[in-house]
């Protein structure tokens, strides 16, 4: 066995690896990024060769179905796909302070119950767990806890006891003595993950690993982080908000399209069995400018109000404002506004916001957000039981969205008495009876209604 060791460069932002230090990272354009790495080579003459591998063909592999396992949240189930897969490798991202060791001590403890489960911290002590523990309730015995940032000790851990979960809180605090740089650095998450992967599959144990994000919100670390477990979660939301969102951002056992929402509370985290009635709570009535619009998220209908503010400007270049949605796509509608309508708006601050600070870029609020700035420069209010969906086009034609009977229905379900939307959908919705449809062809016939 020959040894030797060489220096790397590592961009610490994307995790780009390059032979030579260089200003700027040329795959994600970050300056000042790189960092050294000493990294060992190992040169064996014992080369594998391939007569002791066997092919197998697809008729050859039995399956099982593997019965998932609930977390005793819906919601949370509802990400995963079902429930958690055995054996599968969880990544868990958010900023912090969001709520990701609140949920996964949750977790851990209604699993409890029945299973064997182990949680490991590198970043708290045992007794701020314990106080973080106490606001949520009775914890069972086979919940274990363990304070440890070797690499090392930790696999021995696992390999001895085997539990059937393990949770590990984060892992930019793990380290391996093998790896000659500090905890937190690329080649260290490399290593980790790589090491939990093994353990997850090789031993059938379901692990949990929470990441830190970066300032653009994605997960600290090399990109391949996430190329390496089966699921990454995203944790969503203002932490000085009280709800807070879980995204399925890669799921190999489900859909990635599907949203949980939570509350966050003395005791942690509770289920928002109705987002839409949630997100819908304190809408002002007879307002200027308010519109209830509906969007996707995978398979659950979710109702929001779009507020928008125009307002003369009162200085040479007026103001254009988004929060919650793309702000391209606002100037885009506005343009297609002053074109189509002939709405002139050349000279008006316009402020667009979805309430309760949750973010949509779905097409289908575009209809939305042009009800409600035009309802703004008007200044003519929107009956407060309509609900409005609908893409629509540079030509201010108004496209059709998929799925328009779970909108209808979400919205017939919540009291609403009159449906704006495309007309080509709306045979689709026929047979839905409570609800007034109307049906719009373009922007015209929709800003006939205000």
């Amino acid at each position: 066995m020959a040894k030797g060791k060489k220096s790397v460069y590592y961009c610490q932002n994307c995790g780009q690896e390059e032979s030579k230090w260089l200003g700027q990272c040329p795959s994600c354009g970050q300056w000042n990024t790189f960092v050294e790495e000493k990294i060992s080579i190992t040169k064996s003459s014992d080369v594998r060769t391939g007569r002791d591998v066997r092919l197998v063909s697809l008729s050859e592999i039995a399956t099982d179905d593997q019965s998932r396992i609930h977390t005793g949240m819906k919601e949370l189930d509802r990400v995963l796909g079902g429930g958690i897969v055995p054996g599968s490798l969880v990544l868990v991202g958010g900023d912090p302070g969001i709520g990701k060791s609140t949920l996964l001590l949750q977790i851990c403890r209604y699993l409890a119950k029945e299973k064997q489960v182990l949680y490991i911290s590198g970043e708290e002590s045992l007794a701020q767990i314990k106080l973080r523990a106490n606001r949520m309730g009775q914890f069972e015995e086979a919940l274990k806890l363990l304070c440890e940032t070797n690499l090392e000790i930790i696999k021995n851990v696992l390999e001895q006891n085997k539990p059937d979960l393990a949770v590990i809180d984060s892992i930019q605090t793990m380290y391996s003595e093998d790896v000659a740089s500090a905890p937190g650095s690329v080649s260290q998450v490399r290593e980790s993950t790589n090491v939990f992967m093994q353990l997850a599959k090789g031993l059938g144990i379901t692990i949990f690993i929470v990441g830190h994000v970066t300032k653009e919100g994605t997960v600290a670390g090399p990109r391949v982080l996430e190329h390496m477990v089966d699921t990454v979660l995203y944790f969503e939301g203002d932490r000085h908000a009280s709800y807070r969102i879980l995204r399925g951002v890669k799921n190999r056992f489900g859909s990635t399209n599907e949203i949980g929402v939570f509350e966050m509370c003395q005791s942690g985290l509770a289920e928002v069995k109705n987002p839409s009635e949630y997100m819908l709570s304190g809408k002002p009535e007879n307002a200027s400018g308010s519109v209830v619009a509906c969007s996707m998220e995978g398979t659950r209908p979710l109702l929001i109000e779009i507020q928008a503010l125009v307002c003369q400007s009162n200085f040479g270049m007026p103001r254009r404002t988004a929060a919650g949605t793309d702000y391209n796509r606002v100037n885009l509608l506005m343009a297609v506004l002053e074109k189509r309508l002939g709405l002139h708006m050349g000279n008006c601050d316009a402020y667009v916001n979805i309430a309760g600070g949750i973010r949509m870029n779905e097409p289908a609020i575009d209809l939305g957000i042009i009800m409600a700035i035009v309802s703004s420069y008007k200044n003519r209010a929107i009956d407060e039981k309509t609900i409005v969906f609908g893409e629509v086009g540079l030509s201010g034609e108004v496209r059709a969205v998929s799925m328009p009977e779970q909108r209808v229905a979400e919205a017939k379900k919540l009291g609403f008495e009159t449906c704006v939307m495309p007309q080509v959908s709306v045979d689709m919705v026929n047979g839905i009876d409570g609800i007034k449809i109307i049906g719009v062809r373009n922007i015209s016939d929709a800003m006939n209604l205000i």
